[in-house]
């Protein structure tokens, strides 16, 4: 039983490869339109058709370009052809539904005009609305409100002149004592919460082990530190292990001076992958080789663990053993801004230290009591049982998502308890295929290519949230069964049980083998 056990939670972890002639047809896809793009800029070069990209003028020539060639080449050729699939302009609350303005090109997408027409009731799944607390319920939105009324909607200074605020500190409060440790500190912007503090904790001679994966403001952060950066293979302990005994035996480079400081940083939730961070594994390894450990808990903090309490509740560690916590307001609770949170001395030194501290405008009043109001909830000190139920809500349709969709023969990447549900496209013409045709169902998707994700590994990113109800769900997986067959994009080779009512339940699992 305990090697059935160890089989599964290897099974989850790992990534099903798509069949080989799914990367060659990819391959070919990209040198087609590559192709293709070289032919249009030599009948722009000639004259034959209109160039509508920025360009520097004839008299900057000689200066240094302000447009990067292939970054200009990838955007003309490429991304212009299919840029409908992005940026679409929503026109209501962004909930479990919303509605968006219809808006056609007469010029293969370079711009854009509204018919003045607008899409009613689109089923969201692109939104990071975990919890469902990105709402317009007046009644929860009470104490927002008032609060509004009281405070207004800017402060207009930095937390250390006079925008520092009553609601603050409370929220700094709840934030400690919702993650059991001593203190914390919240900045107005989830993406300057990583970028500007991790240059705080690290510079010159000290090391950085960054995931792969890892966002790009943990990789910004890290690279205006200074500090030297080495990237480990994603989720891999192997790699780990072997960079941070290297670096204990080895040292700095050229004076084999020991590190300063050994920073780890990974993610609790990876966005693109919906794959969950090994922390008890990386946390026996940082405590091994004496390192510090940097957790960016963005997508996992309110949305895993049985009381949204993120990974560390999930693999039941003791919080005190990550050194900085760092998680963002932006999804599972609605709002905006991040947090760092540990030791009461690590905090008191960013208070001083930290660029977001001492340059950037303090968090909004109105924002910060929609936070308060969203934690209170999620710890149950409203005095109802509506946040343990969104937890829970959250938790049922993650895994009945994943369930349908194994079942249909998907390709999905991440583990089950994961609310990022990523959908493999593969091919270039069939990412835009798919976003456009599951519009036409009234279902907003998010769809993601190269260079954001590896060339042959393009996909729908499905994000769940506990607003969508079961009939939400199931208008989804039926559409997405249809569009699967027209576009052909169940590439798994997994032989999956068809007992559909198995995936009604909310503890539902199905057990998957190789169809050879």
């Amino acid at each position: 039983m305990a090697s059935t056990s160890t089989d599964r939670e290897h099974r989850q972890e790992s990534f099903e490869q798509p069949p080989m002639y799914v990367a060659v047809m990819t391959y070919l896809g990209f040198a087609i339109v590559t192709l293709f793009g070289y032919l249009r800029d030599f009948l722009r070069a000639v004259g034959l058709e209109k160039c509508h990209i920025t360009q520097e003028r004839e008299e900057q020539k000689r200066f240094v370009p302000l447009y990067q060639d292939f970054e200009n080449f990838y955007t003309r050729n490429l991304y212009m052809r299919v840029r409908d699939n992005w940026n679409r302009p929503v026109c209501s609350l962004p909930g479990p539904v919303f509605d968006l303005m219809e808006r056609v090109s007469d010029d293969y997408n370079w711009t854009f005009r509204l018919t003045g027409k607008t899409i009613h009731n689109v089923i969201n799944m692109g939104s990071y609305n975990y919890l469902g607390f990105a709402e317009n319920n007046a009644d929860f939105l009470k104490t927002v409100a008032e609060k509004t009324l009281n405070y207004g909607v800017g402060v207009c200074s930095t937390r250390q002149e006079t925008g520092n605020l009553s609601l603050h500190e409370d929220l700094e409060t709840l934030v400690a004592s919702f993650l059991t440790v001593e203190s914390s500190m919240v900045f107005g912007m989830g993406f300057a919460t990583n970028s500007m503090n991790i240059p705080a904790l690290v510079g010159k001679g000290c090391l950085i082990l960054s995931d792969e994966l890892n966002h790009t403001s943990l990789i910004l952060g890290a690279r205006l530190s200074g500090a030297t950066i080495r990237v480990f293979k994603h989720n891999d302990m192997h790699s780990l292990e072997k960079m941070l005994r290297e670096a204990v035996c080895a040292g700095q480079p050229r004076t084999h001076r020991p590190w300063r400081k050994i920073l780890i940083m990974v993610e609790g939730i990876y966005s693109m992958e919906g794959s969950v961070v090994r922390l008890p594994e990386i946390i026996a390894l940082k405590k091994k080789y004496k390192a510090f450990l940097y957790l960016d808990e963005a997508h996992s903090i309110g949305a895993v663990g049985p009381s949204g309490r993120g990974v560390t509740e999930l693999f039941n560690v003791n919080p005190n053993d990550v050194d900085i916590m760092m998680g963002t307001f932006t999804k599972s609770f609605g709002a905006a801004g991040g947090y760092v949170a540990g030791k009461k001395d690590l905090v008191d030194y960013l208070r001083q230290h930290s660029h977001s501290a001492i340059y950037a405008t303090a968090m909004s009043p109105p924002v910060t009591e929609q936070i308060i109001r969203a934690l209170r909830c999620i710890m149950g000190k409203d005095g109802t049982t509506e946040g343990i139920r969104r937890i829970r809500q959250l938790a049922e349709n993650t895994r009945f998502f994943r369930a349908r969709l194994r079942e249909m023969g998907f390709i999905i990447y991440g583990q089950d308890n994961s609310p990022v549900v990523p959908i493999l496209l593969y091919m270039p013409g069939k990412v835009v295929a798919f976003a456009r045709e599951m519009l036409e169902r009234k279902v907003g998707v998010v769809v993601v290519g190269f260079p954001a994700t590896p060339i042959t590994e393009a996909r729908a990113r499905f994000c769940m949230s506990a607003g969508h109800t079961r009939d939400m769900l199931n208008e989804v997986l039926h559409h997405l069964d249809e569009v699967g067959d027209l576009l052909r994009l169940k590439f798994s080779r997994r032989k999956c049980s068809s007992r559909r009512d198995l995936c009604d339940e909310t503890d539902c699992e199905l057990d998957c083998e190789y169809d050879h």
